[in-house]
């Protein structure tokens, strides 16, 4: 390979992690890959260009440390992938703050602290690709995932300023929103609150019972995932938001038309604010 890069991947033991750091490895890269166990980092030695980091990302202060530690051993990162995280199911009303606090650690504040740990090294070097895997989810919202679609929107926020921040230094940064996978999202890695509000019942245990069902045969391939993940990084302008599915691209298309329509029928009461001239 003419251009062989170090990649920082996190959480790659399952999901699209596991064929992010596959795809990498078999294009050629070198890749750092986070994991919370040592069987799994004994799992992902399975190459020379195979790096395990024992992390969780949730451990804000030992991530500076592990960063440096995998540098040493693999050389400079220039592309970091924060996918490290989970989905949270429950109706807002019955899920406790202690489940709002996990999903934001996971899904906000580990990718933030990693980001941090990768960024005085790639401005010193003036280049690196910040990749952060949010969701279709940080865009458009479905009811039954509220905390979920809220750190996914955090995050894209995050993003989005913070390519805005570093782009002077080369160093680019991109949300990844990919749609439906055919992961473990949605099964084993899926943490859900016990329904107890007869109320919402009418609204969530459809929901429940057709994202139970569809586990396991969901339509995106994380292979071709993982190929996407590759052009995006070789790309010379890479975008700010690329949504990866078929499915994602439509429900988003059909959230601006609705925004859109939305603004328009309102527009006069938004204007309405200023002071009179």
């Amino acid at each position: 390979m003419a251009n062989p890069k170090t990649f920082l991947i996190t959480g790659v033991s399952s999901g699209l992690g596991r064929a992010f750091a596959a795809g990498a490895l078999a294009a050629g890269h070198r890749v750092i890959g986070t994991v919370r166990r040592p069987e799994d980092a004994d799992a992902f030695r399975t190459s020379d260009r195979a790096f395990p980091l024992l992390l969780d990302v949730t451990d804000y202060a030992a991530v500076p440390q592990a960063v440096r530690q995998a540098e040493s051993e693999a050389g400079p990162i220039d592309v970091l992938v924060n996918n490290a995280g989970y989905g949270h199911e429950g109706v807002m009303e019955e899920s406790s703050m202690d489940d709002l606090q996990r999903q934001f650690a996971a899904n906000v504040f580990g990718p933030v602290a990693m980001t941090k740990a990768v960024l005085p090294g790639m401005r010193e070097r003036r280049r690196g690709h910040i990749i952060n895997v949010t969701s279709m989810g940080g865009f458009i919202t479905m009811p039954g995932i509220t905390f979920y679609c809220g750190s996914k929107f955090a995050l894209e926020g995050i993003s989005e300023a913070l390519g805005k921040e570093v782009a002077a230094f080369g160093i680019r940064v991109t949300a990844l929103a990919p749609g439906q996978f055919r992961t473990d999202w949605a099964g084993r890695s899926m943490q859900r609150t016990p329904r107890s509000i007869d109320d919402y019942d009418a609204v969530m245990d459809p929901i429940r019972a057709a994202r139970q069902a569809k586990s396991g045969n969901q339509p995106g391939d994380p292979g071709k995932a993982a190929q996407a993940l590759l052009q995006l990084v070789e790309a010379e302008n890479p975008p700010v938001r690329l949504f990866l599915g078929e499915d994602a691209l439509a429900i988003v298309q059909q959230k601006l038309e609705q925004m859109t329509a939305e603004i328009a029928a309102w527009e006069s009461l938004s204007r309405s604010t200023g002071f009179a001239t």
